[in-house]
């Protein structure tokens, strides 16, 4: 049942409904907020948020979410009274706008699974945001969404009172499952709308539809054979997954079903820090009419991006439709994964180029979502510093990590008993020969080159060995790969430091599972890394 405002906003008097491209466009140009580039992508700024605010991100507590969703500083409580007071503010915000702009669209791309989303902005390239990056229906989808899954009111002008709203400041953004909305205001940095519905994907798909969501890219191989990337930033699950010879299913959200797996989106949103097109030329390319710039700083000819000027922040970002990507599968869809990747960027130089690992070693790993920064990246960061993020996108998961993870090992089983089993690949493209500032970084097409040995089966019947201090299964010979940085140890000048740097990350490890022990989620339930 809508209430009176909901109504209202339906029929506000210049509410722009799924406009084209060109005329989102054209507004945002018109009203002073957006240029184009050289190559014809709108750029905007927006403003003093160009980032997630994971610290003003809530989840409505009620009976639906109460016993479910896993609450802390990742999922932080927000009363009914409260949501309903902000939702009421939005609303009203809202209806004193000269223009409200809508769309129509729609999360998987697995018609069994997919979620009507309905998308209420304020700025006109908020829209395209939305166009980009969510599945686009057809003019009679649109015709047939009359009764919508989830409805986002993304309105940045709308400040919240902390004294008087539940929030901690200005800036908010509420995910309401029980009444399948989410309101954002005082931000208008577009990801909130984004992970906003991935956060509700990551609830919905376990709970009730018996699919695991993931935070990791997929492509597929001319035989069918699809694979799965994880990764966080840093780490190459972009780069590796954009694949000449392999078509994308996406490059950021999936669901993997008993059938097949399925893009959640529509669309990239990629990061566009020092992007050049040697180096990522799919993505390069797609930065064309249609696609939105954020944050980038223009050069004085007023049109050429700076992709290198990172003075706005390092969070430079691209969107545009996937249709962008020449190589694509075109219904965003693939079969059943054959491998997976975690991918991790070591800068101890401790962790092989690759290993494969078992079922509890997938677990565990999946879990511990490693990589590690690099020293002089941040301010006070003089040594590599390790990062877990929990199955790779911790900031997004409202259930327990250990759901997600028990998942995905059910899954494994289940291919395993099918006779199509998984393999399950750890890949170091961080550094070697020494920790970050003595030794070197793993060269890329070495990297590519064991990335493509694992999908065609090279390193299948290869020896293997085992490493004393993670217990990984190393192989010893890859094609295009020097045997001798395959054993990490070997690479340093001095094996006693190896050791040292090697426990000192085990230990860093351990005390990261720990909590997860703790709250009763044994070594034998979710994995070990032994």
């Amino acid at each position: 049942m809508l209430t009176k405002q909901q109504n209202q906003i339906m029929q506000h008097p210049n509410l722009r409904s799924n406009l084209p491209v060109a005329a989102l466009v054209e507004a945002s140009i018109k009203t002073g907020q957006g240029s184009l580039s050289d190559k014809g992508a709108l750029m905007i700024n927006t403003g003093t948020f160009t980032g997630r605010s994971p610290r003003d991100r809530y989840i409505v507590e009620d009976d639906l979410t109460r016993e479910k969703v896993d609450w802390g500083k990742v999922n932080i409580p927000f009363t009914p009274a409260d949501y309903e007071r902000l939702e009421s503010k939005i609303l009203a915000y809202a209806q004193g706008l000269d223009t409200v702009y809508f769309r129509d669209a729609y999360a998987c791309a697995s018609q069994k699974y997919r979620i009507n989303v309905k998308v209420y902005t304020e700025q006109p390239w908020q829209n395209l945001f939305a166009y980009n990056m969510f599945l686009r229906p057809d003019g009679g989808q649109i015709k047939n969404l009359l009764t919508d899954d989830w409805t986002i009111y993304a309105f940045p002008g709308c400040l919240a009172d902390p004294a008087t709203d539940g929030t901690r400041q200005e800036n908010f953004a509420v995910i309401n499952f029980s009444k399948q909305t989410i309101i954002i205001g005082g931000t208008a940095y577009t990801g909130e709308i984004k992970k906003g519905i991935f956060s509700v994907l990551n609830f919905v798909l376990p709970t009730q539809r018996d699919v695991l969501s993931m935070h990791c890219s997929a492509n597929v191989g001319t035989k069918g054979d699809s694979a799965l990337f994880f990764g966080l930033s840093g780490t190459g699950k972009t780069t590796l997954s954009n694949d000449p010879d392999r078509r994308l299913i996406g490059d950021d959200e999936h669901g993997w079903s008993q059938a097949n797996v399925f893009n959640l989106e529509g669309g990239c949103y990629a990061k566009v820090i020092d992007l050049s097109e040697t180096k990522e030329p799919q993505i390069y390319r797609a930065i064309r009419f249609g696609a939105l710039l954020e944050n980038v700083v223009v050069r004085p000819d007023g049109h050429t991006p700076d992709y290198a000027d990172a003075s706005i922040t390092e969070n430079t970002r691209v969107s545009y439709p996937i249709n962008h990507i020449e190589n694509i599968m075109y219904n965003s869809r693939g079969d059943l994964p054959r491998n997976i990747f975690f991918l991790t960027c070591d800068a101890f130089g401790v962790l092989p180029p690759i290993s494969r690992l078992t079922k509890e070693q997938a677990m565990y790993h999946f879990i511990s979502g490693y990589t590690a920064k690099i020293a002089g990246t941040e301010a006070g960061i003089t040594e590599p510093q390790a990062t877990f993020s929990a199955c790779f996108g911790a900031p997004f998961l409202p259930l327990h990590p250990t759901v997600y993870a028990r998942m995905l090992g059910e899954k494994l089983d289940a291919a395993a008993e099918n006779d199509t089993p998984i393999n399950v690949w750890l890949v170091n493209t961080g550094w070697t020969g020494g920790s970050y500032g003595a030794g070197s970084r793993i060269e890329l097409t070495y990297t590519r080159a064991i990335i493509k040995a694992a999908l065609n089966g090279d390193l299948d019947a290869v020896p293997y060995r085992t490493d004393d201090f993670f217990g990984l299964s190393v192989p010893q010979r890859c094609p295009d790969v020097p045997n001798a940085i395959l054993n990490p140890r070997d690479t340093w000048p001095n094996e006693a430091e190896y050791d040292r740097a090697a426990t000192r990350l085990q230990a860093l490890f351990e005390a990261n599972y720990r909590p997860y022990a703790e709250a009763g989620a044994a070594a034998g339930a979710i994995g070990s890394d032994k």
